[in-house]
């Protein structure tokens, strides 16, 4: 869907703190777009905007549609809402974040990034290695990248980076040049209804990357391997751990704070050869993939080796991804934005295979009972690898209750799954308490959830 901007309109935002919404009412503002938003409450991404002179309204009301001619709605706004029951009664013109963030791209080349897991960190260091090698994009990501101190940048070259959003099938729309798809997960079936159907979008994603480009296809993730003899194109390249990938993480070396590792490539149309000795200031093995994707890009796209490795090796990470808070002596507290069995099981064994001897203690607060109920059995056999959990409320993310949950019945089943102990806690003064009273050495804790538990660890850390 083409959608005419002249710089008359004023676009407003519904639910414009949300991470990805942020990012492209910046990006707009800055082009110079007449640009404003709503949502229930302030947080970092509604306190960056307004800094940045962006009218932000707190509360969903019809009066904060009084000037506008044009409605941008995030996936999570529901049908209800006050705010697009009045644009859909002005009937001012009403896009999904994908619809307008494809138009605003429109003009560029394109590196998208795809997948149920890893989609920010791989959009951040792709963005990062381009901008090291002075190609100068534009970025728009699902995170606050480190380096930039934003979800996003308005460049004024030629490339743009994008974390995609597969959640309301958006991401078909984008214009693509270079892609990549880290890996296909049980995500965002209240959309598609089914994961056959989810699978599908993939695949239509894939097949729409350009001849003059690449799509880079995560060959270690089943659900995709699964998927490669149904492309109708061959217009892709593998990379991962797997020895049939055409770029191959090997020799990979695992420190508290890094991780290395050689790049075997095999290359359908010249010789093979190995890059050596890759740092990147990331652990786990979900992030050298993601490097790995990173790198597979770059090369495509022209860049020297020597820029890609200093690129990676100044990486200063992303907010929310393993990032630590606070410590107390040699006890110490990060913050993750895990909140799906597939990512809560990788950040405890990234941390597990480089702290082999602290005790993890894992805080976790359930993301909307929709998806506990569809991956109840997932989410009991994640914490396996670590020594203690503190099971927090279920943040609803404005859900009603399903049906008959007890967060006791479930850390029941998360005690008996993953043969370990787990403490219920009803606040976050019952949090702090907790790590008041048992604290007592060298813990790690690791605070994982896409809720207020980031809000919350902070807090108590300033308190503590």
């Amino acid at each position: 869907m083409k959608i005419n901007i002249a710089s008359n309109e004023v676009i407003h935002f519904i639910g414009i703190g949300g991470i990805g919404m942020s990012g492209l009412a910046q990006i707009m503002d800055n082009m110079g777009f007449k640009v404003q938003g709503s949502d229930l409450s302030s947080n970092k991404n509604t306190d960056r905007l307004i800094k940045s002179k962006i009218k932000v309204y707190f509360g969903h009301h019809q009066k904060n549609l009084k000037n506008t001619t044009m409605v941008v709605i995030s996936s999570a706004i529901k049908k209800n809402n006050s705010e697009l029951i009045k644009a859909k009664k002005k009937k001012l013109p009403i896009f999904k974040r994908g619809e307008m963030l494809a138009n605003i791209v429109s003009l560029k080349k394109n590196i998208v990034i795809a997948g149920s897991h890893g989609k920010t960190t791989t959009t951040s260091l792709v963005g990062n290695i381009l901008l090291e090698s002075g190609l100068d994009p534009t970025v728009i990501n699902g995170g606050i990248i480190n380096s930039l101190k934003s979800t996003a940048q308005l460049g004024k070259g030629e490339w743009s980076v994008i974390e995609s959003d597969e959640s309301d099938g958006s991401f078909l729309n984008l214009p693509i040049t270079y892609s990549i798809v880290t890996n296909i997960d049980k995500e965002h079936l209240d959309y598609y209804g089914d994961f056959k159907k989810l699978k599908k979008s993939f695949c239509d994603f894939v097949e729409k990357t350009p001849s003059f480009g690449k799509s880079l296809i995560c060959i270690d993730d089943s659900n995709l391997r699964s998927l490669i003899s149904k492309f109708k194109t061959n217009n892709f390249l593998t990379y991962g751990f797997h020895k049939n990938s055409n770029y191959q993480a090997i020799n990979i070396k695992k420190r508290l704070d890094h991780s290395v590792f050689d790049l075997k490539i095999k290359s359908p149309t010249s010789k093979n050869y190995t890059i050596r000795s890759i740092k990147v200031n990331l652990i786990g093995d979900h992030n050298i993939r993601n490097a790995t994707a990173s790198i597979a890009v770059a090369l495509n796209l022209g860049i020297k080796i020597d820029k890609i490795k200093k690129a990676l090796s100044k990486f200063l990470g992303i907010q929310r991804r393993f990032t630590k808070v606070f410590s107390i002596g040699k006890r110490e507290f990060y913050d993750d934005y895990a909140h799906h069995p597939t990512e809560i099981k990788a950040v405890i064994k990234s941390a597990r295979d480089v702290y082999i001897d602290r005790k993890i203690i894992c805080v976790f607060q359930p993301h909307r009972y929709s998806r506990l109920k569809l991956l109840k059995k997932e989410f009991s056999l994640s914490f396996k690898s670590a020594d203690l959990v503190v099971l927090c409320p279920v943040y609803s993310a404005g859900e009603k209750k399903k049906g008959n949950f007890s967060q006791s019945n479930f850390s029941n089943l998360i005690a008996k799954k993953s043969k370990i102990q787990v403490v219920n806690i009803k606040n976050q003064i019952d949090l702090k308490n907790f790590f008041r009273k048992n604290l007592l050495k060298d813990e790690m804790v690791i605070c994982m959830g896409a809720g207020s538990i980031s809000n919350w660890i902070r807090e108590i850390g300033e308190q503590i």
